[in-house]
């Protein structure tokens, strides 16, 4: 049995991963689901998360487990999930990248999501003011994110997101071949993803090759669309 240590994307919290997080304790695992800085009921005041906030929090809750864990970034989180475990790999017995985005050291997300003109995340954004916050356009929500899920799970989804701090995205990620590479990789890729399109998932997962690529042929948020499927492929890890 492992430790698992499920971390959400942006805009989310852990409450997203509700669904995936029995299944996987009824396999017996253990199951950490933490909410980052700034999301879910953390109050963390946006304007002082950045990348390191996030990658730092990720390697205390990993350091706070009985045993190396497996790390689960979804979406956003590949690349903080990356960084935390530049900072401590022996805390981390192996990481996940379920529709993630995973670069190479020096990269930031824009890199990768700014040429991919077939994303729907980027053009639905409105940014406050100062621009170091997002919203998302709420009647993009479906196509861009849950276009697999219910309409009841959308709806519950919907009234929890929170705005989502601007840093991260541009800020890339410092990774090394010692530390980083050292720690096994898995990809789980979404073929009906409109948020990281399967050409860019495939594009990153072929730059940074994998023990194993997982497909599902479902939307970017396959902890509500298929937590059953998405369950077995963590166990099988």
């Amino acid at each position: 049995m492992a430790t698992f240590l499920l971390i959400h994307g942006g805009w989310h919290g852990g409450w997203c991963w509700d669904k995936v997080k029995p299944l996987l304790e009824a396999k017996g695992h253990t199951v950490m689901a933490p909410d980052l800085p700034g999301h879910g009921e953390d109050k963390t005041p946006l304007s002082e998360i950045t990348m390191d906030v996030y990658a730092q929090a990720t390697a205390d809750f990993a350091a706070s487990a009985s045993e190396p864990v497996i790390v689960v970034g979804h979406s956003m989180t590949g690349l903080s999930n990356s960084q935390a475990v530049e900072i401590a790999p022996d805390k981390f017995k192996a990481q996940v990248f379920v529709s993630a985005f995973l670069l190479s050291s020096g990269q930031c997300l824009l890199d990768q999501a700014q040429p991919d003109s077939e994303n729907l995340v980027l053009r639905n954004l409105t940014f406050s003011e100062d621009q170091s916050t997002m919203t998302f356009n709420q009647d993009a929500l479906k196509d861009a994110l849950y276009n697999c899920c219910s309409d009841e799970d959308i709806e519950w989804a919907k009234s929890r997101l929170h705005a989502q701090a601007s840093a991260p995205f541009a800020t890339p990620v410092q990774l090394s071949e010692e530390r980083w590479g050292s720690v096994p990789r898995y990809y789980i890729s979404c073929l009906q993803d409109w948020a990281i399109t399967p050409k860019s998932q495939k594009a990153m997962y072929t730059a940074n090759p994998c023990e194993k690529v997982f497909e599902m042929d479902t939307d970017h948020s396959p902890f509500m669309s298929r937590p059953e499927e998405l369950a077995e492929h963590l166990d099988s890890i």
